[in-house]
């Protein structure tokens, strides 16, 4: 038959077992999981050659990427089914205490400006390297003391495509898993305007309840504050070590508004353009979110630490590195495999990643984010999407 958009022939047998250029889905699994845990292309062909298969590292690299790529493609398809209202919402957090937390890391992306050929001489590709970073989501069930909860198993994903998709990402996961249903959501980060500026979209967006919603800055951040504030005041260091002490105290004991009146009283007399009415004035901004006694009270976590950890055991260890820089593509793809690997999520990823692509082999998987500041600015209404009908029936059965 004719060549296809893929590139080669079409062979609808094969395409409905998962079958492509002689590799089946299970040896298509195989190279994809070993990629994603182990350092780099080299050492997964490396074990695959002890396991049994033979292949060079430019069929590991690209098997490895097609099925990033797939996975990608698989998400934005779910994606567009949110946004149509089509997508069911799920019961695993029925009942349950969820967290969400969401912050950035970072990598180096390479994109190639140029390229230039002479007569008898290779290729020579003039690449710029730049700092990149890419923005991960963790959401997971907690115990009433604020952990997660014991023989679970998180939700983490990620996108190179900017904070506005991220969030999108995290109301699809929230809305697919039932998070409307939970007795709880917290949503806990650091103080960075990105992510704090998105949270009420979010909320609206996958249809939570308003009333069942905590957000929470997390402590180690608003205490480094209050230290970037004493050092701004530049007091002796023995003066400044005890009041750091005393003030830390009280920010974990819940008396933010104490804190910040003595910041206050401390910096009277300092200039207006001083750093540290910046972070007296970050603390107050914040201070619904440094209610620790009453979060403490109620079980829910204090601290980001379940993002920070992901950033490091699924960007960090994988993709960043001397002499490590990735096509964003390619990156991204990176990212969501290990990310699937790491949560022992690989067996249903694959697997819905077969059925999708069994049915149209397109990789079409680049994604228009929303404008969520703007939707926000504009001052209209964030509503869920809309449900179709049998779903709407369990919607209003359950808040009966």
């Amino acid at each position: 038959m004719g060549r296809g958009r893929e590139g080669g022939g079409i062979y609808p047998e094969l395409a409905a077992l998962g079958i492509r250029k002689g590799a089946t889905p299970a040896l298509q699994s195989q190279v994809g999981r070993l990629t994603a845990l182990l350092p780099s292309i080299e050492l997964a062909r490396a074990e695959l050659s002890r396991q049994g298969p033979t292949l060079d590292e430019k069929t590991v690299h690209r098997m490895a990427r097609q099925l990033g790529a797939e996975v990608l493609t698989t998400r934005t398809r779910d994606l567009q089914r949110f946004r149509e209202g089509r997508l069911p919402a799920g019961q695993e957090m029925a009942g349950q205490y969820v967290v969400a937390e969401v912050d950035g890391g970072r990598i180096r992306i390479r994109t190639q400006v140029k390229t230039t050929k002479r007569r008898g001489v290779k290729y020579r590709r003039k690449i710029r390297v730049e700092w990149r970073e890419p923005k991960l989501l963790i959401v997971y069930l907690s115990d009433r003391k604020g952990r997660m909860l014991k023989g679970t198993r998180p939700w983490i994903d990620g996108t190179m495509n900017g904070p506005d998709h991220l969030m999108e990402l995290l109301a699809f996961h929230l809305h697919r898993l039932g998070a409307a249903r939970a007795k709880a959501v917290s949503f806990v980060s650091d103080g960075a305007p990105w992510i704090w500026n998105r949270w009420d979209w979010v909320v609206g967006r996958a249809g939570l309840d308003p009333k069942r919603i905590e957000r929470v800055l997390d402590c180690c951040h608003a205490v480094h504050h209050v230290s970037l504030a004493l050092q701004a005041l530049r007091m002796e260091e023995t003066e400044r070590v005890a009041t750091y002490r005393t003030l830390r105290h009280q920010l974990r004991a819940g008396r933010s508004r104490e804190v910040v009146a003595t910041l206050r009283a401390m910096a009277d007399g300092q200039s207006p353009d001083s750093d540290v009415w910046r972070e007296i004035e970050f603390l107050d901004k914040h201070e619904a979110h440094l209610r620790y006694d009453w979060f403490r009270y109620r079980r829910r976590p204090l601290g980001s630490g379940a993002v920070e950890s992901a950033i490091r055991r699924v960007i960090n260890l994988r993709l960043k590195g001397n002499g490590i820089y990735w096509r964003e593509e390619n990156a991204e793809a990176m990212l969501v495999l290990r990310a699937a690997a790491l949560t022992g999520r690989w067996q249903e990823t694959m697997e819905r990643t077969q059925a999708e692509m069994a049915n149209d082999r397109r990789r079409d998987w680049q994604w228009e984010a929303p404008d969520i500041v703007g939707e926000l600015n504009s001052g209209v209404a964030i509503k869920p999407p809309p449900l179709q009908p049998e779903l709407a029936q369990d919607a209003e059965v359950f808040a009966a």
